[in-house]
């Protein structure tokens, strides 16, 4: 059988609503493997906030998605919207920009992993988080033109509370205050300030 009115198919016999489909832009802060040929991706966009997408035969050598799925790419998407959960379909990437130039060095990366993990935990899935979507794209550009210091990650974090409305005095307490906000801080912190 095929398709009766715009949104609705017929599936073994029954009559179902076709899956929403939403465009944004994201940023991916991380991937992991679901099965042998699929992947879990997580978004940060600006108009939905964090997204968990299941990238179905990602992993394949002449899949759609193949050099399109790597960390801190930010990305036009396109998925099909669950109903019944948190994990959506995703259908369609065109990356805009690759940070080519973060993956030079590990101290680059590193700083990267870090901002792309603070996020992760400073957000709630699937809640417009416009301002924090920013602040990574922009600190994305910088370790894409530089190095990394440790006044420049100072600044993320304090950057980081103003965003969440948690006030910190300093920079230098910026850190501590995001810890009291999310109870933990990413195990990447620590090594980050050793290298810088």
């Amino acid at each position: 059988m095929g398709r009766l009115t715009p949104g609705l198919d017929v599936w073994r016999g029954r009559l179902r609503q076709a899956m929403p489909t939403i465009a944004a832009q994201g940023i991916l802060l991380r991937r992991s493997r679901f099965s042998d040929t699929s992947l879990i991706t997580n978004w940060l966009t600006r108009q939905q906030g964090k997204v968990k997408t299941i990238a179905k035969g990602a992993l394949r050598p002449k899949s759609p998605f193949a050099g399109k799925l790597d960390l801190f790419f930010q990305c036009e998407l396109m998925w099909a919207q669950s109903r019944r959960a948190d994990l959506h379909v995703l259908r369609e990437v065109k990356v805009l920009e690759a940070f080519a130039q973060i993956r030079a060095t590990y101290l680059q990366t590193l700083a990267a992993s870090y901002f792309a993990e603070l996020i992760d935990e400073a957000t709630e899935p699937e809640h417009p988080v416009p301002d924090l979507y920013d602040l990574l794209f922009r600190a994305l550009n910088y370790l894409n033109r530089q190095l990394p210091d440790a006044r420049g990650v100072l600044f993320f974090e304090r950057e980081l509370c103003k965003c969440l409305g948690v006030e910190a005095e300093s920079d230098e307490a910026a850190g501590r205050r995001l810890y009291d906000a999310l109870g933990r801080l990413p195990k990447s912190r620590a090594e980050l300030l050793h290298q810088l």
